[in-house]
């Protein structure tokens, strides 16, 4: 899931740039940054990002640009929202880039690749679970968390695996034997981190999570 900066052609990367740019200033334009006023959010998104690059930096690579490492965007987007959580995990990115030596040509690329299709599969999951299954604490825990954290990671990794079979970096064929079928064992770690730090955060601390509102999920049962 980290590309590198000779990994796909020019075009991709300019192109990705084009996309990134606007995307991140919406999000930064439209993120609740009042609410971070409150030191104990403040502390729990700088919190969340430190984790995270963490998280990301124990990955496991094949090749060039075949990595695979937890993601964490469900659990970034329930808590904070997608705005607020795609400007976190470009700053996840920012740090593990500096770290690995920067490959920032490919930042772009990267950050729609993890920050950009997680939040959006992480979002756009939330609100069509919210129209369709009634807003019950268990179903919160068990689909919104849990599954919804391991189909995030996939629907991830399905994009990157087309992504670098359509810009020509390996074979398709060969993802799809070789590096796709890993997402499915990552899926399954990825629904236990999400469902069990956003369990942990709806028990003792439900005012920490943005998207889990007691009035719907339990009170009203």
């Amino acid at each position: 899931m980290n590309l590198t900066d000779n990994l796909l052609g020019e075009t991709w990367y300019w192109a990705a740039w084009l996309v990134w740019i606007p995307l991140f200033a919406h999000s930064v334009w439209r993120a609740p940054w009042k609410r971070l006023v409150d030191s104990e959010q403040s502390n729990l998104w700088l919190g969340l990002i430190v984790a995270l690059v963490l998280l990301w930096t124990m990955k496991a690579s094949a090749q060039e640009g075949l990595s695979l490492h937890l993601l964490g965007a469900n659990v970034f987007t329930l808590v904070f929202g997608p705005h607020l959580a795609l400007v976190g995990l470009a700053v996840v990115l920012l740090c593990t880039s500096l770290n690995d030596g920067g490959a920032w040509f490919s930042y772009a690329a990267n950050a729609l690749l993890l920050a950009g299709v997680g939040v959006a599969l992480s979002h756009g999951l939330f609100r069509l679970l919210a129209v369709r299954l009634p807003r019950n604490y268990f179903v919160y825990i068990f689909v919104n968390a849990f599954l919804c954290g391991g189909a995030v990671i996939l629907g991830v990794g399905l994009v990157s695996t087309l992504l670098l079979g359509l810009g020509g970096a390996y074979p398709l064929l060969y993802l799809f034997e070789e590096y796709l079928p890993y997402f499915l064992l990552l899926a399954f770690s990825e629904a236990w981190l999400s469902g069990g730090v956003l369990t942990v955060f709806v028990i003792y601390r439900p005012h920490w999570v943005g998207s889990f509102d007691d009035a719907h999920y339990i009170f009203h049962k």
